[in-house]
């Protein structure tokens, strides 16, 4: 909703400044949202006089000019076809901004003469859409004057109007607010009856009273149409409507002025004698909607929760009630006789017309939200005072049909409510001006009872009135008062589950892995890819039809997560997410996983293993592990028994024995990466925090002293040959268990197959790191040691190799 100063001091008398309304606006509940002034931006602007116009030596289409400026004579160089001596126009000096061209002005040479300064078009001053040359001024006109002063700019307010003010969407109704909160006086103008001098010759017939209650029109006959006068031209220009003839831009005033829209059909192109308000109708036989094309030369189907406008006893479409009027009615300026329409239209199937139709009009807008009933007349009688006064003509007698909605009822309000609810200390008479000035009746006694205004269809009992008083008397002025010191919050207590999930957020995002939170649906395709089966866990009501089902595991969420980020060109993704999954309804079918996803996309480089991805992923996966205090030492790692989502030959799983299956790792399959369109490969892995078995015993949150070695540690190396198809992970594990004292770590190094060794066998090299803890260690405790080393290897059928 725009307004401009001068239009809200017709009905507010004030002397306060755009800035000045703004704030009390604000301060009022209207969401300001632009001031625009106009008359800033034309600051640099005056009027100039061209002295003389001659040929530029070096260009065709420039003329030199000597003008006559506030600045004395400048010589400006035009393009303008217009330009020649004696005209009047405007100047623009070096440094000014010109908004239509948004570049400021600098002095530099045109062809080599040197331009000191601008003649302007319309177009470049934002007056206008487009100009063909400079603008012509009268020639009376003082050289020098501002031009701000020469087109009437003015300050223009642009709020946002909340859908249950739609009181907000007239003039009138902004400065009866600001006139409560103290900005001035109200001064709206009554509006008087215009008596009609014939009986009207159309008549009015509703047939859908449940979409229409009320409709009221006359005919004015004998009027004369045309450009509207350049008052009525810049006032709609200014809110950014464009003028179209009289009998239009008084309908458009009329709305924006008191919230009314009303509609002017031509009485000439109008069918029979009577207009009728009915539903939209369907073809008998066909099934097909009428239609009727509208103003804005679209055509519109309208079915039968729609409301129509009709004429030809109720079977030509003239209009969509409402919304929009037909084009076959529509007045132009060889239009002698009117008849104008002020009527009611229910706010729900005018909004629902709105949707249905894809069609937004002002009347649409203001009727969706709710137009005061009471102001059909009094809306009619303001419109034929503004036609008779721009167009001349007879008006008829008033015919109206129907009735329209009753009033808002009275409640009974106790002004006490207003302390109790606010804090605010207001005496009775000054809640009572407040609600009185905004147009409530107040019925005071031993007690209030008061009656909203047909206007304020949303204020429906006392709890609104209290917000009334605290709007107008003023947020600032709600007292400060501290809430009461109930001592020191008790610190909250993680659960031992919420604590491992904070562990496990915190250790990933320093790993590099950024959190994901995705939804825990997705749809039944993509719950059948990871074991969802041929019945998944559906729900009823889905937020959105490829949401349809519980999601059985975190991954495909952050495939789809990582192959968005790479369609955007980050392709080397590490996500992570720590949610629930959904394997049945069952109350232990929801389990909570801890899901890690990377997509490495490393530089083409000949040393680049792909191997080395997936051995780091391990280390991030056996990291966290730890971190959640898991028995990492007792994990068995089996190979070959993986889901299907997971790629056969890389990938495994962490289990404590068969039934207690804590993760799954590895590369995901190719085909299943496909069916997401993501490109492999892609490293993941899934723990079931569920199946994470918690750490024995309550650790002290205080650090312990470090127990550092006083001896140096040494390494021996041991090569052993083992069966191709046994786990190297196995045997790392027995040698580690070999001395558990003094053996502080095992590392693999090599893995051999070829020539030297059996074939079906592979050579692992480990390097075995062993601390002394007491003494140094002499080579006869050494040889033990290592004799124990391979007495270990050798109970998983592995031997030294020679």
């Amino acid at each position: 909703m725009k307004f401009t100063l001068s239009w809200l001091k017709e009905h507010l008398d004030t002397d306060a400044d755009v800035a000045a309304v703004a704030d009390a606006m604000t301060m009022a509940g209207l969401e300001v949202e632009e001031v625009h002034d106009p008359i800033a931006a034309l600051a640099p602007f005056t009027v100039a006089r061209i002295v003389s116009a001659e040929q530029h030596p070096n260009a065709d289409r420039l003329r030199v000019c000597q003008v006559d400026t506030v600045d004395g004579m400048k010589e400006i160089v035009c393009g303008a076809p217009n330009a020649r001596a004696g005209l009047t126009t405007i100047y623009a000096p070096i440094g000014a901004y010109v908004p239509g061209l948004g570049v400021t002005l600098v002095e530099k040479p045109v062809r080599g003469v040197v331009s000191n300064g601008m003649l302007c078009s319309a177009s470049e001053l934002e007056l206008a859409s487009d100009s063909d040359g400079i603008l012509e001024l009268a020639a009376d006109l003082v050289v020098g004057t501002p031009a701000a002063g020469v087109f009437g700019a003015e300050p223009v307010i642009d709020f946002e109007v909340t859908p249950n003010r739609p009181d907000w969407l007239g003039v009138a109704g902004i400065a009866r607010d600001l006139a409560a909160a103290g900005l001035g006086p109200l001064k709206t103008p009554s509006i008087q009856p215009v008596p009609g001098t014939f009986p009207s010759p159309i008549s009015v017939r509703i047939e859908a009273p449940e979409m229409c209650p009320v409709f009221a029109g006359r005919l004015i006959r004998g009027v004369k149409n045309g450009p509207s006068p350049e008052w009525l031209q810049r006032r709609l220009t200014a809110i950014g409507l464009r003028s179209i003839n009289r009998l239009v831009d008084v309908t458009n005033l009329v709305a924006y002025d008191r919230c009314r829209p009303l509609h002017v059909y031509d009485a000439a192109r109008l069918v029979g004698s009577e207009i009728v308000v009915r539903g939209g109708q369907v073809a008998n036989g066909t099934g097909e909607h009428e239609h009727l094309i509208a103003l804005d030369g679209k055509t519109y189907a309208a079915d039968p929760a729609m409301c129509m406008i009709a004429d030809a006893g109720g079977e030509r479409p003239i209009g969509l009630g409402g919304v929009m009027g037909g084009e076959s009615t529509g007045c132009s300026d060889e239009t002698v006789d009117v008849f104008v329409e002020c009527a009611w239209f229910d706010p729900l199937v005018t909004a629902q017309t709105g949707r249905t139709l894809s069609l937004n009009s002002d009347a649409q807008y203001r009727f969706a939200r709710g137009v005061d009933p009471a102001s059909v007349v009094p809306g009619l009688e303001l419109a034929t005072r503004l036609i008779l006064d721009l167009c001349g003509g007879e008006p008829s007698e008033i015919v109206l049909a129907g009735q329209a909605p009753a009033n808002p009822a009275g409640f009974a309000f106790d002004p006490a409510r207003v302390g109790s609810l606010t804090g605010l200390t207001l005496d009775d008479d000054r809640i009572a001006e407040i609600l009185t000035r905004l147009g409530f009746e107040v019925a005071r006694g031993a007690s209030w009872t008061v009656t909203p205004p047909s206007w304020r269809r949303d204020v429906e009992g006392p709890a609104d009135l209290v917000e009334e008083v605290a709007r107008i008397e003023g947020y600032g002025a709600l007292p400060s008062t501290p809430l009461p010191d109930l001592g020191a919050p008790s610190k909250g207590v993680l659960n031992p589950r919420q604590a491992r999930v904070r562990l496990a957020r915190r250790a990933l995002a320093a790993m590099g892995y950024a959190e994901a939170v995705t939804w825990s649906f997705t749809k039944q395709s993509t719950a059948a890819l990871f074991g969802g089966g041929d019945d998944p866990l559906r729900v009823e009501n889905p937020i959105a039809a490829d949401l349809d089902c519980m999601r059985p595991s975190a991954l495909p969420n952050l495939i789809e997560a990582a192959a968005r980020n790479a369609a955007r060109g980050h392709a080397d993704a590490a996500l992570f997410e720590i949610g629930p999954i959904y394997l049945d309804d069952s109350p232990t079918g929801q389990r909570t996983v801890i899901a890690g996803l990377i997509a490495p996309r490393a530089a083409r480089h000949w040393g680049t293993a792909p191997e080395d991805a997936l051995f780091g992923l391990k280390g991030d996966l056996m990291v966290l592990l730890e971190t959640l205090g898991a028995p990492v030492a007792s994990l068995q790692l089996a190979q070959g028994q993986n889901r299907d989502w997971w790629h056969p030959g890389r990938s495994a799983r962490l289990q404590l024995g068969p039934k207690n299956v804590m993760v799954e790792f590895g590369a995901l399959h190719p085909r299943v990466l496909k069916a997401l369109d993501a490109d492999a490969p892609m490293l993941a892995f899934e723990i079931v925090l569920d199946a994470v078995p918690e750490p024995r015993g309550a650790k002290s949150k205080a650090r312990g002293p470090a127990n550092l070695a006083n001896l140096m540690p040494l390494t021996r190396d041991f090569a052993f040959v083992v069966e191709d198809g046994k786990a190297v992970g196995d045997v790392v594990r027995a040698v580690a268990g070999a001395d558990k004292a003094l053996i502080a770590g095992v590392s693999v190094f090599d893995v051999y197959r070829g020539t030297g060794v059996p074939e079906g066998m592979k050579s692992v090299a480990l390097e075995v790191s062993i601390q002394p803890v007491e003494a140094t260690l002499t080579e006869a405790e050494i040889e033990a040691l290592s004799a124990k080393v391979v007495s270990a290897a050798q109970k998983l059928g592995a031997t030294l190799r020679s």
